[in-house]
């Protein structure tokens, strides 16, 4: 098939997720078309099958703004037309659905299907903003067909916008042989001294990922077991953890990485990986620890429960709940055979529920569902 997919450049779960199941795509033999105003993040290096289209957003004192919508949908029709694809995959419902369904009505009847995936903060907050709401929802019922990437963003989006129409859960994925514990940095005292245990946590520091409970409860753990806090990504919440890292005491036993296109080497050295989001309608990253071996502590919302088998590959507990993360962490850093046992089993639940060789092919079916072949 010959595929479009149109996603955010910029470092976050669906950007990732985009950029991966298209470099899949394109070596199951799919001609791969991106169409953003930058290449992904995770795209990286040329590949066969794939090629990338940039939104020229032009600017004019007419303009407070430059139009980017306008001019990714007027892009967006351009390739399809030129490369005749099949399928217009949109990922983030906002503007990216109501794109796809411009350069539709540009096409006419020759357009291509238009695939919506919804990932999260597209519905949960954005959608909900009384300003986007309508539209928010006129993309989706406009779309050929919607997937979530969790039944929670399913069930979420068919109550919350009252769509009739199906939607399929297609979880996220990840690359196993990228995301294993063999990948892991050989020397760990780049980030910890002997005998200290690693703690990370991975996002794009926004409020609803709870930066300031990641602090707190890794300030509560070092008390007891020697221990580092590694902190990947980068976003407006920054600052205020560093403060608050420095007000108790441990700024010397935090260390900030900045932004982090790939964390596989880094999350292959820790001990337990934190997220104790507000809401999360998957988790990328905790997955992508998982698949190092690495137990997960965080919270019970969303579509978390979907992913971390309580008990088994890791905690979850109540959004704010410091005190019993914490705690479930001190468990898990001071018995290594459980911290073993967690982390195994949920390299295993990696490889049995979410791998990449087993959801890819669901995108292929699904694609194939919505062209009626």
């Amino acid at each position: 098939m010959n595929i479009g997919i149109t996603c955010y450049p910029t470092v976050g779960g669906s950007g990732a997720v985009a950029a991966e199941l298209g470099k899949q795509l394109a070596i199951r033999g799919h001609e791969v078309h991106f169409v953003s105003w930058r290449l992904p993040f995770r795209l990286g290096d040329f590949q066969k099958n794939i090629r990338f289209h940039e939104v020229d957003v032009s600017s004019y004192p007419l303009f407070e703004y430059p139009p980017h919508d306008l001019s990714l949908a007027a892009k967006m029709a351009e390739v399809s037309r030129e490369n005749k694809l099949d399928v217009l995959h949109v990922h983030y419902a906002i503007p990216h659905a109501i794109a796809g369904y411009l350069a539709k009505q540009m096409l006419g009847p020759k357009a291509p299907k238009l695939v919506t995936t919804l990932h999260g903060t597209d519905v949960t907050l954005v959608g909900q903003d009384r300003g986007f709401f309508e539209i928010t929802r006129f993309g989706i019922q406009q779309s050929d067909s919607v997937t979530a990437v969790s039944e929670f963003l399913r069930r979420m989006t068919m109550e919350e916008f009252q769509i009739p129409n199906g939607i399929e859960t297609i979880h996220n994925f990840v690359d196993l042989e990228e995301y294993c514990p063999s990948r892991a940095f050989r020397e760990r005292t780049l980030f910890a001294e002997p005998g200290q245990r690693i703690l990370l946590h991975v996002s794009n520091f926004r409020p609803v990922k709870r930066i300031m409970d990641v602090v707190r409860i890794f300030e509560r753990a070092q008390r007891e077991v020697p221990a580092v806090l590694l902190m990947a990504g980068d976003g407006p919440e920054r600052s205020a953890a560093q403060a608050l890292a420095r007000r108790l005491g441990i700024l010397d036993k935090v260390r900030f990485l900045g932004t982090q296109h790939s964390v596989a080497e880094i999350a292959g050295l820790a001990d337990v990986f934190l997220l104790p989001s507000e809401l999360e309608s998957f988790g990328l990253s905790a997955l992508e620890a998982m698949a190092c071996g690495v137990p997960v502590v965080g919270s019970d919302a969303g579509g978390m429960p979907e992913l971390v088998a309580e008990g088994q590959t890791g905690y979850l507990r109540p959004v704010g709940d410091v005190e019993g993360m914490a705690a479930c962490v001190l468990s898990i850093l001071k018995h290594d055979a459980l911290r073993q046992t967690l982390g195994a089993a949920a390299r295993k639940r990696a490889e049995e529920q979410f791998s990449m060789e087993r959801i890819v092919p669901l995108y292929e079916r699904h694609y194939e569902r919505v062209l009626g072949r």
